[in-house]
């Protein structure tokens, strides 16, 4: 039998793990969320305007919460637009 070592793969074996995700408002103790920040909020919002579930960002429910109030602040205050075409 063929030990451990004497496998080779054709490609690397621990490409297709991805590391944990995090909340970086806990991570880093963030408890206001600015809706006035933009350049903050842009990070939470895909090229077309909408809001970005948390199994991609990450975060915790509360600040998903916190977040999406933001941006619809800000949308409504016209800092955000609602829809647009490549936004980034």
């Amino acid at each position: 039998m063929a030990s451990k070592d004497d496998i080779k793969f054709l490609s690397n074996p621990s490409l297709g793990q991805n590391r944990k995700k995090y909340c970086r408002f806990q991570k880093f103790g963030i408890k206001y969320i600015d809706y006035k920040d933009e350049n903050f909020l842009l990070q939470f919002i895909n090229e077309q305007g909408k809001l970005l579930p948390r199994r991609i960002t990450g975060n915790s429910l509360k600040y998903q919460r916190k977040v999406s109030v933001a941006v619809k602040r800000a949308r409504h205050l016209a800092i955000l637009p609602f829809v647009a075409d490549l936004m980034k």
